[in-house]
Protein backbone atom coordinates (compact mmCIF):
# COMPACT_ATOMS: atom_id res chain seq x y z
CA UNK A 1 0.00 0.00 0.00
CA UNK A 2 1.12 3.24 -0.89
CA UNK A 3 1.96 6.03 1.43
CA UNK A 4 -0.03 9.47 1.14
CA UNK A 5 1.86 11.81 -0.37
CA UNK A 6 3.30 14.92 2.62
CA UNK A 7 4.50 18.84 2.00
CA UNK A 8 7.00 20.44 3.34
CA UNK A 9 5.82 23.81 4.77
CA UNK A 10 8.08 26.46 4.19
CA UNK A 11 7.72 29.38 6.95
CA UNK A 12 10.31 32.42 6.75
CA UNK A 13 9.77 36.19 7.92
CA UNK A 14 8.35 38.52 5.17
CA UNK A 15 10.45 41.61 5.26
CA UNK A 16 8.77 44.54 3.45
CA UNK A 17 11.39 45.05 1.10
CA UNK A 18 11.18 41.35 0.08
CA UNK A 19 7.78 40.56 0.09
CA UNK A 20 6.49 41.28 -3.14
CA UNK A 21 9.40 39.42 -4.93
CA UNK A 22 8.89 36.72 -2.59
CA UNK A 23 5.86 36.55 -3.96
CA UNK A 24 6.35 37.03 -7.77
CA UNK A 25 9.62 34.64 -7.55
CA UNK A 26 8.28 31.16 -5.56
CA UNK A 27 5.44 30.94 -8.74
CA UNK A 28 7.71 31.28 -11.31
CA UNK A 29 9.13 28.49 -9.64
CA UNK A 30 6.42 26.38 -9.05
CA UNK A 31 5.10 27.13 -5.83
CA UNK A 32 2.19 28.15 -6.16
CA UNK A 33 0.38 27.46 -2.24
CA UNK A 34 1.97 30.51 -0.77
CA UNK A 35 0.35 32.76 1.85
CA UNK A 36 1.45 35.99 3.57
CA UNK A 37 0.48 35.20 7.31
CA UNK A 38 -0.46 38.82 8.97
CA UNK A 39 -3.12 40.43 11.65
CA UNK A 40 -4.43 43.20 10.66
CA UNK A 41 -3.52 44.00 14.34
CA UNK A 42 -0.13 44.13 13.50
CA UNK A 43 -0.01 44.90 9.76
CA UNK A 44 4.05 45.38 10.21
CA UNK A 45 4.58 41.68 10.74
CA UNK A 46 4.12 39.45 8.27
CA UNK A 47 5.24 35.76 7.71
CA UNK A 48 5.22 33.95 4.35
CA UNK A 49 4.01 30.33 4.49
CA UNK A 50 4.30 28.51 1.60
CA UNK A 51 3.74 24.11 1.09
CA UNK A 52 5.91 22.07 -1.46
CA UNK A 53 5.40 18.69 -2.18
CA UNK A 54 8.02 16.27 -0.58
CA UNK A 55 8.76 14.10 -3.37
CA UNK A 56 9.18 17.20 -5.63
CA UNK A 57 11.52 18.99 -3.29
CA UNK A 58 14.42 16.81 -1.85
CA UNK A 59 17.15 18.25 -0.02
CA UNK A 60 19.60 19.31 -2.44
CA UNK A 61 16.40 21.39 -4.19
CA UNK A 62 15.50 22.94 -0.86
CA UNK A 63 18.86 24.60 -1.04
CA UNK A 64 18.71 25.57 -5.07
CA UNK A 65 15.41 27.22 -3.40
CA UNK A 66 17.04 28.78 -0.67
CA UNK A 67 20.21 30.52 -2.94
CA UNK A 68 17.58 31.52 -5.88
CA UNK A 69 15.54 33.89 -2.85
CA UNK A 70 19.25 34.66 -1.34
CA UNK A 71 19.30 36.69 -4.92
CA UNK A 72 16.16 38.58 -4.27
CA UNK A 73 18.07 40.44 -1.27
CA UNK A 74 20.75 41.80 -3.29
CA UNK A 75 19.23 45.29 -4.41
CA UNK A 76 18.19 45.79 -1.01
CA UNK A 77 21.76 44.76 0.58
CA UNK A 78 20.08 42.25 3.63
CA UNK A 79 20.00 38.89 4.56
CA UNK A 80 17.33 36.80 3.82
CA UNK A 81 15.76 35.30 6.44
CA UNK A 82 15.99 31.94 7.96
CA UNK A 83 14.02 29.18 6.08
CA UNK A 84 12.18 26.90 8.43
CA UNK A 85 11.21 23.49 6.80
CA UNK A 86 8.13 21.10 8.24
CA UNK A 87 6.76 17.90 7.13
CA UNK A 88 2.86 17.86 6.96
CA UNK A 89 0.22 15.61 6.13
CA UNK A 90 -1.66 15.51 3.09
CA UNK A 91 -4.72 16.20 4.83
CA UNK A 92 -3.46 18.84 6.79
CA UNK A 93 -2.17 20.94 4.15
CA UNK A 94 -4.94 22.58 2.83
CA UNK A 95 -6.80 23.31 5.89
CA UNK A 96 -3.53 24.84 7.80
CA UNK A 97 -3.20 26.80 4.34
CA UNK A 98 -6.87 28.36 4.68
CA UNK A 99 -6.22 28.78 8.69
CA UNK A 100 -4.02 31.63 7.37
CA UNK A 101 -6.46 33.97 5.63
CA UNK A 102 -8.43 35.93 7.84
CA UNK A 103 -11.44 38.54 6.99
CA UNK A 104 -9.30 42.28 6.52
CA UNK A 105 -10.64 45.45 6.49
CA UNK A 106 -8.85 48.10 3.89
CA UNK A 107 -9.74 51.82 4.66
CA UNK A 108 -13.59 52.82 6.06
CA UNK A 109 -15.92 51.02 3.62
CA UNK A 110 -13.99 47.70 2.04
CA UNK A 111 -13.34 44.28 3.84
CA UNK A 112 -11.24 41.90 1.60
CA UNK A 113 -12.83 38.69 2.08
CA UNK A 114 -11.35 34.91 1.83
CA UNK A 115 -13.72 33.14 -0.57
CA UNK A 116 -14.70 30.14 1.98
CA UNK A 117 -15.43 32.95 4.63
CA UNK A 118 -19.05 34.24 6.05
CA UNK A 119 -18.77 38.55 6.50
CA UNK A 120 -18.21 38.57 10.25
CA UNK A 121 -21.14 40.93 11.85
CA UNK A 122 -18.29 43.46 13.16
CA UNK A 123 -17.92 44.37 9.89
CA UNK A 124 -21.30 44.42 8.08
CA UNK A 125 -21.95 47.31 6.03
CA UNK A 126 -18.34 47.21 4.41
CA UNK A 127 -18.33 46.57 0.80
CA UNK A 128 -16.88 42.71 0.05
CA UNK A 129 -14.37 41.64 -1.96
CA UNK A 130 -14.05 38.16 -2.00
CA UNK A 131 -10.77 36.67 -3.16
CA UNK A 132 -9.17 32.77 -3.70
CA UNK A 133 -6.10 33.34 -2.15
CA UNK A 134 -2.86 32.09 -3.48
CA UNK A 135 -3.56 31.83 -7.39
CA UNK A 136 -2.27 34.72 -7.99
CA UNK A 137 -0.23 38.24 -6.79
CA UNK A 138 -3.17 40.59 -4.91
CA UNK A 139 -4.78 39.52 -1.89
CA UNK A 140 -4.68 42.86 0.00
CA UNK A 141 -2.13 42.00 2.47
CA UNK A 142 0.74 43.65 0.80
CA UNK A 143 1.09 47.43 1.54
CA UNK A 144 1.19 47.83 -2.44
CA UNK A 145 -2.21 46.88 -2.81
CA UNK A 146 -3.79 48.39 0.42
CA UNK A 147 -2.13 51.79 -0.69
CA UNK A 148 -3.75 51.54 -4.04
CA UNK A 149 -7.40 50.35 -2.76
CA UNK A 150 -7.43 53.11 -0.28
CA UNK A 151 -6.67 55.75 -2.66
CA UNK A 152 -9.03 53.93 -4.64
CA UNK A 153 -11.53 54.96 -1.78
CA UNK A 154 -10.34 58.56 -1.35
CA UNK A 155 -10.53 59.00 -5.36
CA UNK A 156 -14.27 58.01 -5.13
CA UNK A 157 -14.40 56.61 -8.88
CA UNK A 158 -18.26 56.78 -9.53
CA UNK A 159 -19.06 56.21 -12.81
CA UNK A 160 -15.19 56.00 -14.21
CA UNK A 161 -13.84 53.80 -16.92
CA UNK A 162 -11.04 52.06 -15.08
CA UNK A 163 -7.39 50.33 -16.64
CA UNK A 164 -5.96 47.73 -14.38
CA UNK A 165 -2.47 47.27 -15.89
CA UNK A 166 -0.75 44.25 -14.25
CA UNK A 167 -3.90 42.93 -12.73
CA UNK A 168 -2.69 40.18 -10.55
CA UNK A 169 -5.84 38.38 -8.52
CA UNK A 170 -7.71 41.22 -10.44
CA UNK A 171 -8.44 42.63 -6.80
CA UNK A 172 -8.01 47.02 -7.57
CA UNK A 173 -10.31 46.13 -10.09
CA UNK A 174 -13.15 44.79 -7.79
CA UNK A 175 -12.18 47.19 -5.53
CA UNK A 176 -12.71 49.92 -8.20
CA UNK A 177 -16.17 48.14 -9.03
CA UNK A 178 -17.16 47.56 -5.25
CA UNK A 179 -17.00 51.91 -4.82
CA UNK A 180 -19.05 52.42 -7.78
CA UNK A 181 -16.83 52.19 -11.25
CA UNK A 182 -18.67 51.70 -14.38
CA UNK A 183 -16.35 49.09 -15.70
CA UNK A 184 -12.74 47.49 -15.78
CA UNK A 185 -10.53 46.33 -18.47
CA UNK A 186 -7.97 44.55 -16.83
CA UNK A 187 -4.66 43.14 -18.31
CA UNK A 188 -1.52 40.64 -16.84
CA UNK A 189 1.28 38.93 -18.95
CA UNK A 190 0.76 36.01 -16.37
CA UNK A 191 -2.07 33.57 -17.66
CA UNK A 192 -2.97 32.69 -14.54
CA UNK A 193 -3.47 35.62 -13.38
CA UNK A 194 -5.75 36.46 -15.94
CA UNK A 195 -8.05 33.13 -15.00
CA UNK A 196 -7.38 34.20 -11.16
CA UNK A 197 -8.67 37.58 -12.24
CA UNK A 198 -11.74 35.73 -14.23
CA UNK A 199 -12.66 33.54 -11.05
CA UNK A 200 -12.34 36.58 -8.47
CA UNK A 201 -14.30 38.25 -10.48
CA UNK A 202 -17.33 35.42 -10.86
CA UNK A 203 -17.14 34.86 -7.21
CA UNK A 204 -17.57 38.66 -6.33
CA UNK A 205 -20.94 38.84 -9.49
CA UNK A 206 -18.66 40.71 -12.12
CA UNK A 207 -18.54 37.28 -14.50
CA UNK A 208 -15.88 38.08 -17.25
CA UNK A 209 -18.99 37.87 -20.18
CA UNK A 210 -19.21 40.48 -22.93
CA UNK A 211 -20.44 43.73 -22.39
CA UNK A 212 -20.07 42.91 -19.04
CA UNK A 213 -18.69 45.54 -16.40
CA UNK A 214 -15.02 43.92 -15.97
CA UNK A 215 -13.20 42.23 -19.13
CA UNK A 216 -8.95 41.25 -18.78
CA UNK A 217 -6.90 40.44 -21.40
CA UNK A 218 -3.49 38.14 -21.43
CA UNK A 219 -0.51 40.79 -22.51
CA UNK A 220 0.96 43.77 -21.13
CA UNK A 221 0.07 47.48 -21.82
CA UNK A 222 -0.73 47.46 -26.15
CA UNK A 223 -3.16 44.39 -25.04
CA UNK A 224 -5.38 46.92 -22.45
CA UNK A 225 -4.77 49.39 -25.11
CA UNK A 226 -7.36 47.65 -27.40
CA UNK A 227 -9.26 46.38 -24.79
CA UNK A 228 -10.04 50.16 -24.33
CA UNK A 229 -10.03 50.79 -27.69
CA UNK A 230 -14.12 50.70 -28.37
CA UNK A 231 -14.56 53.90 -26.04
CA UNK A 232 -10.52 55.55 -25.34
CA UNK A 233 -8.47 55.76 -22.61
CA UNK A 234 -9.91 55.25 -19.28
CA UNK A 235 -10.93 57.54 -16.39
CA UNK A 236 -8.17 56.10 -13.99
CA UNK A 237 -5.35 54.07 -14.22
CA UNK A 238 -4.32 51.10 -11.53
CA UNK A 239 -0.57 49.74 -11.71
CA UNK A 240 0.80 47.82 -9.11
CA UNK A 241 3.70 46.58 -10.46
CA UNK A 242 7.61 46.96 -9.75
CA UNK A 243 9.20 50.53 -10.71
CA UNK A 244 11.64 49.12 -13.09
CA UNK A 245 8.71 48.10 -14.81
CA UNK A 246 6.62 50.96 -14.04
CA UNK A 247 9.53 53.01 -15.98
CA UNK A 248 9.15 50.91 -19.24
CA UNK A 249 5.76 50.92 -19.51
CA UNK A 250 5.41 54.92 -18.89
CA UNK A 251 5.52 55.50 -22.64
CA UNK A 252 2.23 53.56 -22.98
CA UNK A 253 0.27 55.14 -20.53
CA UNK A 254 -1.25 57.80 -22.72
CA UNK A 255 -3.07 55.09 -24.33
CA UNK A 256 -4.54 53.66 -21.35
CA UNK A 257 -4.98 56.89 -19.32
CA UNK A 258 -7.18 60.05 -20.85
CA UNK A 259 -6.43 63.73 -20.50
CA UNK A 260 -7.57 64.41 -17.43
CA UNK A 261 -7.57 61.07 -15.84
CA UNK A 262 -5.58 59.82 -12.54
CA UNK A 263 -3.53 56.82 -12.29
CA UNK A 264 -2.60 55.04 -8.96
CA UNK A 265 1.10 53.54 -9.74
CA UNK A 266 2.60 51.71 -6.61
CA UNK A 267 5.12 48.54 -6.32
CA UNK A 268 7.60 50.74 -5.56
CA UNK A 269 9.91 51.63 -3.13
CA UNK A 270 9.61 55.16 -1.36
CA UNK A 271 13.77 56.07 -2.17
CA UNK A 272 12.68 54.90 -6.05
CA UNK A 273 10.29 57.73 -6.25
CA UNK A 274 11.92 60.74 -7.05
CA UNK A 275 13.75 58.98 -10.07
CA UNK A 276 10.33 57.55 -11.25
CA UNK A 277 8.46 60.46 -10.97
CA UNK A 278 11.57 61.84 -13.35
CA UNK A 279 11.19 59.51 -15.85
CA UNK A 280 7.33 59.86 -15.91
CA UNK A 281 7.91 63.75 -16.20
CA UNK A 282 9.81 63.00 -19.54
CA UNK A 283 6.78 61.27 -20.77
CA UNK A 284 4.83 64.12 -19.89
CA UNK A 285 2.84 62.86 -16.43
CA UNK A 286 2.88 65.43 -13.87
CA UNK A 287 3.94 62.52 -11.33
CA UNK A 288 3.57 62.87 -6.94
CA UNK A 289 4.58 60.67 -4.15
CA UNK A 290 1.12 61.06 -2.07
CA UNK A 291 0.78 58.09 0.34
CA UNK A 292 3.31 55.59 2.01
CA UNK A 293 3.57 52.68 4.17
CA UNK A 294 6.73 51.39 5.88
CA UNK A 295 9.49 51.57 2.65
CA UNK A 296 6.47 51.46 0.23
CA UNK A 297 5.12 54.22 -1.61
CA UNK A 298 1.91 55.21 -4.08
CA UNK A 299 2.54 57.79 -6.87
CA UNK A 300 -0.72 59.93 -8.71
CA UNK A 301 -0.03 60.77 -11.69
CA UNK A 302 -1.81 63.21 -14.18
CA UNK A 303 -1.35 63.86 -17.90
CA UNK A 304 -0.02 67.85 -17.94
CA UNK A 305 0.93 67.78 -21.55
CA UNK A 306 0.51 66.23 -25.06
CA UNK A 307 3.11 63.46 -25.42
CA UNK A 308 5.49 63.94 -28.64
CA UNK A 309 6.83 60.83 -29.93
CA UNK A 310 10.60 60.25 -29.12
CA UNK A 311 10.12 63.45 -26.40
CA UNK A 312 12.11 61.14 -24.18
CA UNK A 313 14.74 62.75 -21.72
Amino acid sequence: MSLAPRWWRLEMEAPPELEESLLWKLPSLGIRRVAIQFSPEQPSSHQLVAWLPEADWPEPERRRLAEELERLTEPFAMVLPPLGWQLQDEEDWSLSWKRHWQPDPVGERLLILPAWLEPPQEHAGRDLIRIDPGSAFGTGSHPTTRLCLEALERLAPIDQRVADLGCGSGILGLGALRLGARCVAAADTDPLAVRATGSNGELNGYPVVPGGPLQVVEGSAQELAGLLAEDGPADLLLCNILAPVIAELAGHFHTLLAPGGVGLLSGLLVDQAEELCRQLAAHGWSADLVASQGVWGLVQIQWCRAVIPGDVA
